[in-house]
């Protein structure tokens, strides 16, 4: 007997009301979780579709509607429009949408008494389409469906590439795994997914792509630890610690902010150090611990606040530490579209201050002649660039040895001048690996 189908009004209800808890803080991630189990699946694709088309969406809204409705009803409209405003790559058909969003309107008590706004709303961008798309063109927040000071900040901060960056966030991201070297090479891995049908590519070092996203259920050894989920730009960081890094063996390596593991578990793969993986938050410490379970690697797990070391810093230098500390996330904005809505431009300088007193505080913790790998998923450079620079000006035992900085998001042009096994189609990241000079 198969399952009821689920109407496209409920799917649509429950995209506003995601669309509506990011508008009030939430993350994209948390909202989804809130929906139930039967609507999930719909609801992903559908808001991610959303907040990738949401700032044509509120410029269109403001074309057909001078006043701002209430959040729920303006929620909904919005996500009508999202979905609607174009033909290329939309779920449904334009006329469907409306129907099903009035209806959505009408079977809401948050909404009900707004329905007919949404009616004439709706129907009169059926009738105004393409003159109302046209009318909405020249509009930046439209055109790049980002807010205006995203927009500006990456004209400032990366004047040359700002267009390259706002294209690549609007593109869904590949998947990319990470192949444990303790279990096998990508190369040979790739011929086992081949085997399981799954076209894929070998990328840099441990790097696979895969041409499309399947279920990790599907991945060949994924229970047993031979493959992780993990952005190419995010592999970058255990070997660009670990290389030519001088100290007796086995290495102590501290991995701050380190949830959900992707990077502790990299550094594991690749060394036998003694980790230690802090996590401010009870629910992402876990996860380091089931992640690293299901490698089959160890790592000393804590709960416990990075920048408060006399909390459970047991006096021993490190030789290593990797600060993957918090930011805006302005880099993987693809593959998180919600981020762009739910940042706020004041969060920029909030963040780089806790960055910054992360630095000074675990600095002293690094042996001389140890490593710092500092890094962001950010490309504000506010949170790589400035910062590193500003650490450096008032630490003069501290020495920038080569590292990637900024790297962009997606395949530029010039990679793809690389043979194929160098191209990488990555997240932005910000990388700047510090040395502690002796005194």
């Amino acid at each position: 007997m198969s399952e009821e189908k689920i109407p496209l009004w409920r799917q649509l209800q429950a995209t506003a009301g995601a669309v509506l808890a990011v508008r009030g803080g939430a993350s994209g991630t948390a909202a989804v979780d809130a929906v139930s189990p039967a609507l999930r699946p719909g609801v992903q694709a559908l808001v991610f579709h959303v907040w990738r088309n949401l700032g044509r969406a509120e410029v269109l809204r403001k074309k057909l509607a001078s006043k701002s409705p209430p959040p729920a009803a303006d929620a909904l409209l919005c996500v009508a429009l999202a979905l609607a405003w174009r033909d290329d790559g939309a779920p449904y058909d334009a006329f469907t949408l409306v129907d099903q969003s009035v209806e959505a309107a009408k079977r809401n008590p948050a909404t009900r008494a707004q329905a007919n706004f949404v009616n004439a709303c709706l129907r009169r961008f059926l009738r105004e389409r393409d003159v109302l798309v046209s009318a909405t063109d020249a509009d930046p927040v439209a055109f790049w469906n980002h807010p205006l000071w995203w927009i500006k900040r990456l004209q400032k901060d990366h004047s040359q590439d700002w267009q390259q960056i706002l294209e690549a966030a609007n593109r869904q991201a590949p998947m990319t795994l990470r192949v444990n070297a303790r279990k096998t090479s990508a190369a040979e891995y790739v011929r086992m997914l081949a085997q399981e049908g799954i076209s894929a590519h070998v990328g840099d070092r441990h790097a696979v792509f895969l041409e499309r996203a399947v279920p990790v259920q599907r991945l060949p050894d994924f229970e047993v630890g031979a493959v992780s989920v993990q952005d190419a730009a995010a592999q970058m960081a255990a070997p660009l610690l670990l290389e030519g890094l001088a100290s007796n063996s086995p290495v102590r390596i501290l991995d701050a902010c380190a949830a959900p593991g992707g990077k502790t578990g990299h550094l594991l793969e690749l060394c036998d150090g003694e980790v230690t993986a802090l996590e401010i938050d009870a629910q992402r410490s876990l996860r380091i611990s089931q992640n690293l379970q299901r490698l089959g690697l160890h790592a000393r797990v804590q709960t416990a606040d990075a920048s408060r070391p006399q909390d459970w810093w047991d006096g021993q230098l490190f030789d290593a530490i990797l600060l993957d500390a918090p930011c805006t996330a302005s880099g993987i904005v693809r593959r998180h579209p919600d981020v762009r809505w739910l940042r706020r431009e004041t969060d920029i300088a909030q963040l780089a201050r806790i960055q910054q007193q992360m630095l000074q505080t675990l600095w002293p913790l690094l042996r001389p002649g140890g490593r710092l790998l500092y890094c962001t998923c950010s490309l504000f450079l506010a949170e790589g660039k400035d910062q590193t620079q500003t650490f450096l000006a008032h630490n003069t035992g501290a020495a920038l040895l080569p590292s990637p900085g900024h790297l962009l998001p997606g395949n530029s042009a010039k990679a793809q001048e690389l043979p194929d096994n160098q191209r990488s189609d990555h997240d932005g990241f910000y990388y700047a690996l510090l040395e502690k000079r002796a005194a």
